[in-house]
């Protein structure tokens, strides 16, 4: 192994901490890189290793006029997804894991990964990313130290986190709380891929692949999977959510968190933009994919996005259904998978532009309109920075964060699921959270079009026990004096011939400004055996096209029956940990809907 890089161009390293510098020289000597190379965040650093990329191919670049800084990447076709069979959970007892989640034994995973990691970035260089997950002065953040072989990943990393000196200087010379992130794309191979956390140890070893949340280890990996572990363990909540700052034209400024699985409209609710007849009302972004939620002072709960940027899915973003992302990516930004015009700019289905006669596709293939292959891959994606969105709210630095006034659940759902209902209570708010279900994407990789439960959007995402997570969930009301209300949202219900029944995007904000004015204490709403729902007159529908209200906030109590009832085995799955007052919730609103049943 070469000298580090620094050294060799005569500079010290940039931190004298033994700690860090201990653990970055016991994994290079593992890995064997030909350099090691510390990442300090600066643009001039950016702008280097964008040559060093693009050298390598590791980069394409794009019109620099039409796209100024962005460039495109295409991923090994083997590798285009998260791999959830081969996500690994590493705790001492299989129990802490539970029964969703895949498990490995630490001392198994260490040496099974450690011979994948040996040697495997010889002739490579070993990039070193310092990062924060969090505003870089909030007492919330974390610190995260990513070993990489993939300039990819490193540039990914500057723009999804607080990346660099930024990190080294609030970590210190003796600071030890940091999560120990090794990453190697090694050979690609699909039979030698695997992402392992280790919570106790505070530790992602990820091996075999580039691909997104399986590669850039701040995001999913930290911020989610072990995060939700710490979480539990010091009293709040770490989520799979958006954060979205709504002002009303009196200028009152009120946040939600909602949470939906991948592929269900996060992003796009975030940056809604609301329809004309909602003038004078202001969406803004704090964040699109992920919350950390704490008590405050005031007993209200509080919450910050960790992230500072968006690693978005190109297909199906247009100027239709969220201009404010069209915007955030005409700069500064890296398209992975997506298709390449000629002239070197970018399309993907669904952006509502009609393609060119000829395309290079997402594998860098030769592609011709009217081709039964996509151009673009289903989960091409875009990493932008936060700064580039227009609608961004001035709060999304804020260490403190924003003051939580509504949680909204959401699957993707063709029938069942109504529009949208209000729980009764904090414990019924959980268990719609618990059983919310959506349909398979494109973003895991698997079956498409299943339907399955995804408990909060966090089935591929908690790291540690489900039940045990729902039961942390339940005991959040004792320690949130002013509780938010919680609702549960479906924007995709179909009629009988297979059309929705509700036009979504903008639209979304007349359902928002009722789950808003209801947890104001100003709207009203008819109570029903599943919960709250808007009564006739009580969503402003002025000038709404292609919708029929009725059946889409319809609840059909046979179908509700048979719901129920499918729940009980999501539930036994569980198992033991599976807190009991959910299952006595589950029993209660199913003796509520027959009784109803029997009496109509």
């Amino acid at each position: 192994m070469r000298a580090h890089a620094h050294l060799e161009e005569g500079h010290p390293r940039p931190t004298s901490n033994p700690h860090l510098l201990a653990w970055v020289d016991e994994m290079a000597k593992m890995c064997k890189p030909d350099q090691v190379y510390w990442c300090d965040g600066s643009t001039e650093e950016k702008q280097r290793l964008i040559a060093e990329a693009l050298a390598s191919r590791a980069l394409i670049p794009l019109d620099q006029k039409k796209l100024p800084g962005c460039y495109f990447h295409h991923s090994n076709p083997n590798d285009v997804a998260r791999v959830e069979h081969v996500t690994m959970i590493c705790t001492p007892r299989q129990e802490e894991a539970g029964p969703t989640n895949n498990w490995m034994e630490p001392k198994q995973a260490y040496q099974k990964l450690g011979a994948l990691y040996d040697g495997a970035m010889k002739g490579r260089t070993m990039y070193v990313v310092p990062y924060v997950m969090g505003p870089a002065r909030s007492p919330f953040s974390k610190i995260g130290i990513e070993l990489t072989d993939s300039v990819y990943v490193a540039l990914n990393m500057g723009i999804m986190t607080r990346m660099g000196k930024v990190a080294l200087d609030r970590l210190g010379r003796d600071g030890t709380d940091f999560n120990k992130g090794l990453h190697s794309v090694a050979d690609c191979n699909p039979e030698k891929r695997f992402i392992c956390h280790f919570p106790q140890d505070n530790a992602v070893w990820s091996v075999g692949s580039g691909y997104g949340g399986n590669a850039l280890l701040g995001k999913k990996c930290l911020a989610l999977r072990i995060a939700s572990y710490v979480a539990r363990h010091e009293g709040w909540l770490a989520e799979h959510m958006l954060i979205l700052e709504a002002e009303s034209p009196t200028g009152e400024l009120q946040y939600v968190a909602a949470a939906f699985p991948s592929a269900c409209g996060k992003t796009n609710f975030a940056m809604m933009v609301p329809p004309g007849e909602f003038a004078g009302w202001k969406i803004r972004t704090i964040g699109d994919d992920i919350a950390w939620m704490r008590v405050g002072e005031d007993g209200r709960l509080w919450a910050v996005n960790p992230e500072y940027g968006y690693f978005g899915v190109a297909p199906g973003t247009s100027r239709k259904t969220n201009p404010n992302a069209m915007d955030s990516i005409r700069k500064d930004t890296l398209y992975t998978n997506v298709a390449r015009t000629k002239d070197g700019d970018v399309w993907w289905e669904g952006m509502d532009v009609e393609p060119p006669e000829e395309l290079v596709d997402w594998k860098g293939q030769p592609w011709k309109k009217g081709s039964k292959e996509k151009a673009a891959h289903p989960n091409s994606r875009f990493t932008a920075p936060m700064q580039n969105n227009p609608a961004l709210s001035r709060f999304a630095d804020d260490p403190k964060g924003v003051p939580i006034s509504a949680i909204i659940f959401g699957g993707r759902r063709s029938t069942t699921v109504p529009l949208v209902v209000q729980s009764f209570n904090w414990t019924h708010g959980v268990y719609m959270g618990a059983t919310m279900g959506s349909e398979t994407t494109a973003a895991a990789t698997g079956a498409v079009g299943v339907v399955r439960r995804d408990p909060m959007a966090m089935l591929p995402f908690c790291g540690y026990d489900m039940g045990t997570y729902l039961a942390h969930w339940l005991t959040m009301q004792g320690r949130i004096p002013n509780p938010p209300k919680v609702f549960l949202v479906n924007w995709f219900r179909k009629s009988q011939d297979g059309k929705f029944l509700w036009p979504g995007y903008g639209d979304n904000m007349r359902v928002l400004k009722w789950m808003l004015d209801r947890s104001a204490g100003r709207a009203g709403a008819l109570e029903t055996p599943l919960g709250f729902t808007p009564r006739e007159g009580d969503l402003d529908l002025q000038g709404i096209k292609d919708a029929d209200v009725a059946a889409a906030t319809r609840i059909d109590l046979k179908e509700w029956e048979g719901e129920l009832v499918d729940q009980a085995e999501w539930f036994r799955k569980l198992g033991k940990t599976l807190p009991p007052a959910l299952e006595h919730q589950r029993q209660l609103l199913l003796e509520s809907v027959r009784a109803s049943l029997a009496a109509s």
